[in-house]
């Protein structure tokens, strides 16, 4: 009978230690999951969100521990893989407003940049405009003035007409600078809105 007994508690015992280092093992790959898992996100997300993820995990592991130490095996497995399942969730939604913002700042950008052209296109034309009718101007003051007395007075036409030019050119090409500038400090203000 004793014997018998010892067998049953030896067997006990051992039944005992292999659903412990059941759970050991468990513990271990569901610990492995989790630092996979984070790794990815520190790796993908910012600081912030990264810490607030990290605050989730430890969580999660807390009441998987619990859950481990309390209920029974299977309802422990069923209970992490729900666990799990929310988990993933979470993640997903992270990296899709994630994804949402990136787009939207794309999206941002691009307009910017489309609209940079634009305005660079129109300056390009405006000046073309002006050029040519100087250009014109100058033919018509060639046409009038071929009389060799006012040689004199189209030089300083022409000086004149040049001058007229250079200025143009000089204040669209500010303008232009403006332009950028103001388009840098939007994308900047976009930026930090974002951050």
């Amino acid at each position: 009978m004793m014997m018998m007994m010892m067998m049953m508690m030896m067997m006990m015992m051992m039944m005992m230690m292999m659903m412990m280092m059941m759970m050991m093992m468990m513990m271990m790959m569901m610990m492995m999951m989790m630092m996979m898992i984070m790794m990815m996100v520190m790796m993908m997300m910012t600081t912030m969100m990264t810490m607030m993820m990290m605050m989730m995990m430890m969580m999660v592991m807390m009441m998987m521990m619990m859950i481990m130490m309390t209920m029974a095996m299977a309802m422990a497995m069923a209970m992490m893989m729900m666990m799990m399942m929310m988990m993933m969730m979470m993640m997903m939604m992270m990296m899709m407003m994630m994804m949402m913002m990136m787009m939207m700042m794309m999206m941002m950008m691009m307009m910017m940049m489309m609209m940079m052209m634009m305005m660079m296109m129109m300056m390009m034309m405006m000046m073309m405009m002006m050029m040519m009718v100087m250009m014109m101007m100058m033919m018509m003051m060639v046409v009038r003035m071929t009389k060799m007395k006012m040689m004199m007075k189209m030089m300083m036409m022409m000086m004149m007409m040049m001058m007229m030019m250079m200025m143009m050119m000089m204040m669209m090409m500010m303008m232009m600078m403006m332009m950028m500038m103001m388009m840098m400090m939007m994308m900047m203000m976009v930026m930090m809105v974002m951050i």
